[in-house]
């Protein structure tokens, strides 16, 4: 599994953790809901790796998607209670809430105008881009959900390899935030991906990190990718926004 890593950044030693970011604010760990977690007892192993890496407070994000997950409010709030529940049976004490990773199709507008979305914290709202090719009105969104008083995220924007940091730019003077999975760093999702992650951070193009957690996987390379030295850069030259969350 870990053929992604380069043998020197296996033999690093891990030196920190994710204390000095407190929270994490994308994840899939709600039981049931979406592709991440499936029961409770996912969840719960989910949130103790993400415990043992230093994360303090975690901020669910199920997927709101027309096609495959449609969640609501209520779908997402009632798994939040079951994770809950279960929590507190086991003594694990941990901050846990819940908003959304909303799909940017045809139903994101809608649900901007009926004020239906999931938010984070004063406002925010993550919401992500197909994988294929950036929406046409993009600017337009990012524009309404600013003067509705929303504070918009884009999720994994190294993710889109149709997008330059030229475009990134653009996208954050409209008022938009970015948020890099740290996972990206180790290769996880292929070097392209890495490449990107990379040039943000050098670009100073990042906002928020967080996990996007979904499974075992996942969090085996949550904690590998304390070894990477642009993980490091982003923790401790950047005044990343996730403490805001707290």
């Amino acid at each position: 599994m870990f053929n992604w890593f380069k043998k020197s950044e296996l033999k690093k030693e891990i030196t920190f953790d994710y204390s000095s970011i407190a929270v994490d604010m994308h994840s899939h760990v709600l039981p049931g809901i979406d592709d991440g977690a499936q029961t409770p007892e996912d969840s719960i192993e989910l949130v103790k790796r993400m415990m043992d890496v230093g994360i303090k407070k975690i901020i669910a994000t199920p997927h709101i998607m027309a096609d495959y997950y449609r969640n609501t409010a209520e779908t997402i709030n009632a798994a939040l209670a079951v994770l809950k529940a279960e929590l507190e049976t086991q003594k694990i004490n941990i901050v846990i809430e819940a908003a959304a990773e909303h799909y940017f199709d045809e139903t994101f507008e809608t649900r901007i105008n009926e004020g239906k979305l999931m938010t984070m914290g004063d406002n925010y709202v993550l919401f992500e881009f197909s994988f294929i090719s950036k929406p046409p009105n993009a600017v337009q969104i990012i524009q309404k959900l600013k003067e509705l008083g929303y504070k918009p995220i884009l999720a994994h924007p190294e993710r889109y390899p149709y997008m330059d940091n030229d475009q990134f730019r653009n996208l954050r003077d409209w008022g938009l935030s970015l948020q890099l999975n740290t996972i990206s760093l180790t290769g996880y999702y292929g070097k392209d991906v890495k490449k990107l992650a990379e040039k943000l951070i050098d670009d100073q193009l990042v906002d928020f990190i967080s996990s996007d957690m979904h499974h075992l996987r996942h969090a085996d390379a949550l904690k590998e990718a304390l070894k990477m030295p642009y993980l490091e850069k982003v923790l401790f030259d950047y005044p990343l926004k996730n403490i805001l969350l707290k």
